[in-house]
């Protein structure tokens, strides 16, 4: 891996991500995407559809994908980690790992023999672990780039693999590689992650086989979701009651998340709806204690659920345990009355909150705000910009936020990151610093 010199260094690989590097690229800028997964995509190519359209998620993501990995301008760097950042005469100087592939990617035709012939198969994070996968492969049907991968963790060393391969792209010598990008910029996004499943007892940490996370509904739901329908993973049963519960991992201090995610009243109801036309027979339940509906068109999308005959109720579910077939028991208090009852479902959703998918301060040094996202001294006027000059925020490495508020972000920390490089390019004046002692504004 030889030395790079660019632009602007993005730093992941989601939907915000890839708008960010785009929109830098058109203006002529050089780009490196970097993304620390085999494939580009983020947490949207793993979805079913987006609300309020219900529109496709593949559909949007896997152009855009495309998009990234043939633009002159930008360069695609999978599979790697920024390990340290310093400052380098007005610019950065980026130290990077590329984590062995033992897959030469320049020879890689993703043909996957290797992959039909590996006897190895492997639970798959990309389906929440309910799927499977081998142990070598592409990372999913519409990856970027379309090269395998081998974990060598699970790898037998049998060689049926190597001996598939038409290109003898097939290396178990790779090693990590070091390298370094020299850059003028750095945009931030980093992503999310769901708060654990695990995480609070009342609700069974995550023993309880028929309660699940909101991004494995997703795969369910998904046309390559691991079962094809919907079933449930503690029997294989079709459900025919299902029912979510909010706030499970939001605006609760017992789990230090104190914060509305904006996100789950919204992606609880896309997902009731898909499944009231998925399994029009079953009975859908949201369990809530306040519906927020708050961009363009979403009380209408709210409006459409009610009508199609998905019950909300309003209530605190206290706790939830399971009866001798394993159906879980939802211990309710209702709000409007105070009476406490007892629900019995074949099949529980917790709408888990929203947390940052990565703590950028040690190696990027920005300050982080109370709730651990990347802080953003003044969000009113520059909602992109870090309290250390030339870094920018984008996505939901800033705040909670639902995929258009993600692209749109991502074309701000564009315009702003462009307008900083023409600055230092162009030496008309310092970029203005902003106070790291500015108020956070928090939604």
């Amino acid at each position: 891996m030889e030395d790079k010199h660019v632009d602007a260094l993005v730093v992941g690989g989601g939907i915000a991500g890839m708008q960010t590097a785009l929109d830098l690229a058109d203006q002529g800028n050089k780009v490196i995407l970097i993304e620390r997964d085999p494939s580009i995509g983020g947490k949207m190519i793993t979805l079913s559809k987006v609300f309020p359209t219900l529109d496709c998620c593949s559909c949007i993501t896997t152009p855009k994908m495309s998009a990234v990995a043939h633009h002159p301008n930008i360069e695609l760097l999978t599979y790697c980690e920024v390990q340290t950042v310093t400052e380098n005469n007005g610019g950065f100087a980026v130290n990077a790992l590329k984590k062995p592939r033992y897959v030469n990617e320049k020879s890689c035709t993703g043909c996957r023999q290797c992959e039909f012939e590996c006897p190895v198969t492997v639970p798959s994070h990309y389906d929440r672990n309910l799927g499977s996968f081998h142990a070598i492969r592409v990372p999913f049907s519409t990856a970027v780039p379309q090269t395998a991968v081998l974990d060598m963790e699970y790898c037998l060393l049998c060689g049926k693999c190597e001996k598939a391969c038409p290109v003898d792209a097939v290396d178990f010598t790779q090693k990590p590689e070091s390298f370094d990008i020299h850059t003028r910029s750095i945009i931030l996004a980093t992503g999310f992650e769901m708060t654990s499943l695990e995480a609070k007892k009342e609700y069974g940490r995550g023993k309880l086989k028929n309660v699940i996370d909101p991004l494995m509904m997703e795969r369910f739901l998904a046309p390559t979701g691991p079962y094809g329908r919907v079933l449930r993973p503690g029997d294989g049963k079709e459900p025919t009651s299902i029912a979510y519960v909010q706030c499970a991992g939001s605006r609760d201090e017992t789990l230090g998340v104190d914060y509305c995610s904006r996100i789950c009243c919204m992606y609880a109801i896309k997902q009731a709806m898909l499944l009231n036309g998925a399994l029009p027979l079953a009975d859908i339940t949201i369990y809530y204690m306040d519906i927020r509906t708050f961009g363009k068109g979403y009380e209408q999308f709210y409006q459409n659920a009610q009508a199609m005959g998905i019950e909300f109720v309003r209530g605190k579910v206290a706790k939830i345990s399971e009866d001798e077939e394993r159906n879980p028991v939802l211990r309710v208090e209702m709000t409007e009355t105070g009476e406490v009852v007892e629900r019995t479902h074949d099949l529980v959703v917790l709408s888990l909150g929203m947390i940052p998918g990565y703590d950028p301060n040690p190696v990027y040094h920005v300050a982080l705000g109370k709730d651990q996202f990347v802080h953003v001294p003044s969000p009113n006027s520059q909602p992109c910009v870090t309290d250390r000059p030339g870094v920018f925020v984008t996505g939901t490495a800033m705040e909670p936020m639902d995929i258009v508020d993600s692209i749109i972000t991502a074309g701000a920390a564009a315009i702003t990151a462009a307008a900083y490089l023409r600055e230092q390019t162009n030496g008309a004046g310092e970029y203005t610093e902003v106070s790291s002692e500015s108020e956070v504004v928090y939604a």
